[in-house]
């Protein structure tokens, strides 16, 4: 291999026990004089027969243990750093575009390169209990804490807010915005959420590119992606601020919508006389992208309102993997592996693992269970060429868009993940939420045996 010649060369001895300082000492030696003298030849040898016992199988394997003890001592979420070279010839062909990133759970936190200025706040809207906690929150950001808060401007139209004149002074300083018109994704420090998963979907739908950092806290109907409790903002507002704070890179997902070159005028045809259908038309938006979406927990694509069968193909960096036939299927992120994932049957990831979950809906065959890829692979959805009908597809619950012969879907993983900051640390709150939302292995629990009973099956 290329790379094992250029570093070791194809008649020099291999060098993995000499350390960095030896080599430089080497070079040293080297330009101080043109050849090597008897002391010089002799020291030589000497390090040549300390190296070579240093490779003995023994040296080799106490190396090795004491790798192995600093592998089980370090935390590592993903698992030890793999190496890249096995043996002392063949080695991972080097490829600069490859990333393998090992994350230390215990390093994974936030901080401030500057103090954070302006702070996105998302209410849940049409909930009215929420209003109490808007105004306190909005207050202590802008009388206390001195920063710029940004809101909707349909939260800050709201007849409640308006109509209180207590707040007025506090929304006359708040900086509105509206969605799908107002760019804010280059002045935004923060984002507070108040409500459920919902708004924390949402703060995802409006950066498209790199995200803040997400504070969301649980006043909504589930909560599984809000941790922090309302009751104490103020103290846990102050920890944020002050950096060193725990946080999980929730990844998302990169969606493409592609028009085909050719579609169907119609789906159902009858045969003309000639015994020839419709011919196919070349649209006028073909090869075109037509929609591209950052995805925080899922893409379905379903069946719509038919009755038929939906019948997709399945490719997996452009191999064709499988034919999906049944209601649908959905592709998610380990955030949603916890969400319509898991009532399809698919397992769940913690946000951390690098993975994309493909779940069928309703299949027609029981065979076809939920699988795990790896992150780094593209997925491409499209119609059968035998499909009785089209399909639809949604990107968390919204933009919901038909889907013809020849459209295509690419997904892929997202570099832009969403931080979601942590109330204790990225491994207790997710299984807090899987306790405290899911009721994940709640049961009755067995009584023990009392002294009375009947053991007649464990004497033996």
């Amino acid at each position: 291999m290329e790379g094992v010649e250029e570093r070791g060369g194809a008649n020099r001895p291999p060098r993995r026990g000499k350390s960095p300082r030896r080599r430089r000492d080497g070079k040293k030696s080297n330009r101080r004089s043109n050849g090597p003298s008897t002391q010089e030849q002799a020291g030589s040898d000497q390090r040549a027969e300390e190296l070579e016992a240093s490779e003995s199988p023994a040296a080799l394997e106490e190396t090795s243990d004491r790798r192995l003890d600093r592998c089980r001592r370090a935390h590592f979420l993903h698992g030890p750093y793999p190496t890249t070279h096995f043996g002392p010839k063949a080695c991972v062909l080097p490829n600069p575009t490859s990333v393998m990133h090992i994350q230390d759970p215990a390093s994974q936190r936030l901080t401030w390169s500057k103090p954070p200025l302006n702070v996105l706040v998302i209410r849940k809207v049409r909930d009215e209990g929420l209003l109490e906690p808007f105004k306190e929150l909005c207050r202590f950001l802008v009388e206390e804490k001195r920063l710029m808060v940004f809101v909707e401007k349909k939260v800050v139209d709201d007849v409640a807010l308006t109509a209180d004149e207590t707040f007025s002074s506090i929304r006359k300083q708040l900086c509105t915005f509206r969605e799908g018109f107002d760019d804010i994704s280059d002045c935004i420090d923060l984002i507070i959420c108040l409500g459920g998963d919902g708004t924390l979907l949402y703060a995802s739908s409006l950066f498209q590119g790199s995200v803040p950092p997400v504070m969301a806290f649980h006043l909504g109907s589930l909560g599984f992606l809000t941790p922090f409790k309302f009751e104490s903002y103020k103290t846990e507002v102050d920890k944020v601020f002050e950096g060193n704070a725990a946080i999980v890179l929730r990844s998302r997902l990169k969606v493409k919508v592609v028009k085909g070159l050719f579609q169907k005028r119609e789906q159902l045809f009858k045969p003309e006389e000639n015994g020839t259908g419709p011919p196919n038309h070349i649209s006028t938006e073909a090869g075109k992208i037509t929609l591209q979406l950052q995805v925080l927990n899922e893409v379905v694509v379903d069946r719509g309102p038919s009755s038929y069968l939906s019948n997709v193909d399945l490719y997996l960096d452009g191999r064709l993997i499988t034919s999906v036939q049944g209601d649908g299927v959905i592709v998610s992120t380990p955030t949603g592996s916890t969400a319509y994932a898991a009532a399809a049957g698919a397992s769940m990831i913690h946000p951390n693992v690098p993975a994309i979950m493909v779940t069928p809906i309703c299949p027609h065959s029981l065979s076809f269970r939920p699988i795990v890829v790896p992150a780094g692979v593209e997925l491409m959805i499209t119609l059968s060429p035998d499909a009785r009908n089209t399909a639809w597809v949604s990107f968390d619950g919204r933009k919901r868009q038909e889907i013809q012969h020849g459209d295509s879907i690419k997904i892929t993983t997202s570099c832009y993940p969403v931080p979601s900051l942590c109330c204790h640390d990225l491994v207790y709150d997710w299984f807090d939420s899987l306790a405290q939302c899911l009721h994940w292995n709640v049961r009755k629990k067995q009584t023990r045996l009392t002294d009375g009973s009947d053991s007649s099956d464990t004497e033996n």
